[in-house]
């Protein structure tokens, strides 16, 4: 089976965020990226397990800069057999999924992942873009899947229940929370990593047709007001004026 996984860098969750040039710019300086971890450990691991069953290879694509190869060795590290790079910095989540479907779209894969999105804009469009783009079904935040007889099995929990669908492959999935748990790179994977391919791929040329006007951080957190447990009617007070312990 041919298996395409989606892969991004986010900063990591312990950055401390700051914008530059007016706020219309997130600053880098400083800022240590990961692999995305919806990517890492459901989208991937989802991909190893299928693999392991079924025969095949696993290849991971990231739209980015050279410095984000070390986390695509990672990638390779936790057993991916190959990787793709193309080579740009994207601005919108359609770049990205553009030159990820133009790669994709001459080499015949047969299941696409992604995870359900990434842990920085969480914005969870690429996948969708991606199905759109190669005019395949696209399933989104997939909690299990199997692959019988030419056919994707997917359950996706709902409110109430759990949804089951079957669909043909090729698809795209974009993996949640069940899908599969994280694998840690073992000391032979990090070695076995710096000799597996990573191909380096021009993007495609195209207008960027999203901008940004300006970021902006949420407001501070207040301070936590305890309460004693025998002054019941101090904390309905606070309940009902609501911003005081906001």
């Amino acid at each position: 089976m041919k298996i395409l996984v989606c892969i991004s860098a986010t900063p990591d969750t312990t950055s401390k965020i700051s914008f530059k040039n007016n706020d219309s710019e997130f600053n880098t300086d400083g800022i240590q990226f990961i692999l995305n971890p919806y990517d890492e450990w459901y989208a991937l691991v989802k991909a190893l397990e299928l693999k392991e069953k079924l025969g095949g290879t696993v290849t991971v694509i990231h739209v980015g800069p050279v410095q984000n190869e070390p986390m695509i060795r990672k990638a390779l590290a936790i057993g991916a057999d190959d990787a793709v790079r193309v080579n740009s910095t994207p601005s919108s989540s359609y770049e990205t999924a553009h030159q990820i479907a133009h790669y994709a779209g001459s080499q015949n894969y047969e299941l696409i992942l992604s995870g359900k999105e990434t842990i920085d804009y969480q914005s969870g469009e690429v996948g969708s873009m991606i199905s759109e783009l190669l005019t395949l079904p696209y399933v989104a935040f997939a909690s299990q899947l199997d692959i019988q007889n030419g056919l994707a099995i997917c359950n996706r929990d709902i409110e109430g229940g759990v949804e089951v669908l079957e669909i043909k492959l090729p698809v795209v999935i974009s993996a949640s929370k069940g899908m599969a748990e994280q694998r840690i790179a073992n000391m032979k994977g990090i070695m076995m990593a710096k000799s597996k391919p990573l191909v380096i791929v021009e993007p495609l040329p195209m207008a960027s047709n999203t901008s940004i006007l300006s970021y902006s951080l949420p407001p501070a957190k207040k301070g936590v007001k305890m309460i004693d447990a025998d002054h019941m009617d101090e904390l309905v007070r606070m309940l009902h004026e609501h911003d005081k312990v906001i």
